[in-house]
């Protein structure tokens, strides 16, 4: 299948950060409809983004910004800091306000999912169809549990300055404790979640600082009309709270994505657009 966008890329200047973006214009879709897609920690989006994009139509502009810590963004002085994730929501709004997307669809992918959750809370106004991809912050139902795996990722996190290689094999055992392991797929898993190890530590302890001081019940109600994917080789317990979000929410959507884990979407990307797609033809029906 030929590549449905043409590319342009540019780098929008914050103050501390210069934030690298794809913008992806679909060269038959002129429906002005637009989505942007939030990828997930130590991850770039083009890499996470890249194969799904090939198989989505309905959309005329798709937009792929690397996030802090990760890609190609960076600060001023090429250094790794800290942030928090709201700063990384104003980094996301700014970006935004900067191309003057008024309206769009939104998916995020593990962090992305927590800042895309955010984003909505806060920016609701512009938010139309959502999409989560194994978000954090609704992973877990038991939230003590959901606290007690963000301690574990930080475990892994202080490998990433010693031993990357190590730091990145604990936390794919934590988040993915029942994947398939291939050896060339977890070669370059490995390679692209070490790449940047201080940015992708800054992002588990973004996400982890995040979630102590979260109000979930707050965030999920703020949320509108979501399609969530999960894993069908991902825990038992993360399948149990989105089908009790699905049960009790008549906005949440929740779908099993069979023979994957929690990297989903770039396993299954075809079977994930196809529902996004077919989600999205719903939301506009409704």
């Amino acid at each position: 299948m030929k590549f449905p966008y043409t590319l342009q890329t540019d780098i929008f200047q914050r103050p501390d950060q210069q934030v690298f973006y794809r913008l992806y214009r679909h060269k038959d879709n002129h429906s002005g409809r637009r989505l942007v897609l939030l990828h997930g920690a130590g991850v770039a989006g083009e890499d996470t983004w890249q194969a799904l994009l090939t198989h989505l139509e309905l959309w005329s502009e798709i937009l792929v910004p690397d996030l802090r810590g990760m890609g190609q963004t960076v600060s001023p002085d090429g250094g790794e800091y800290p942030y928090t994730a709201q700063e990384v929501v104003t980094d996301v709004a700014q970006l935004l306000s900067h191309l003057n997307w008024q309206r769009f669809d939104l998916a995020g992918y593990s962090m992305g999912g927590l800042i895309s959750m955010l984003y909505k809370q806060q920016y609701s106004q512009h938010v139309e169809k959502q999409y989560l991809l194994e978000s954090a912050a609704v992973d877990r139902g038991d939230w003590q549990a959901s606290l007690e795996l963000r301690r574990q990722y930080m475990q892994a996190a202080e490998y990433l300055d010693s031993d990357p290689e190590e730091g990145v094999r604990q936390f794919l055992d934590t988040i993915s404790p029942n994947r398939k392991v291939s050896p060339l797929v977890e070669k370059v898993t490995i390679e692209r979640l070490a790449s940047r190890p201080d940015g992708f530590a800054y992002a588990l302890k973004c996400v982890t600082d995040a979630l102590h001081g979260v109000d979930r019940e707050a965030l999920v109600a703020a949320q509108g009309d979501v399609s969530s994917f999960i894993g069908g080789n991902s825990v038992a317990a993360m399948h149990e709270y989105q089908r009790t979000l699905a049960e009790r929410l008549p906005n949440w959507h929740y779908y099993m994505v069979a023979g994957t884990d929690h990297s989903l979407p770039f396993q299954k990307p075809r079977q994930i657009a196809r529902i996004m797609q077919a989600e999205l033809e719903r939301y506009l029906a409704g």
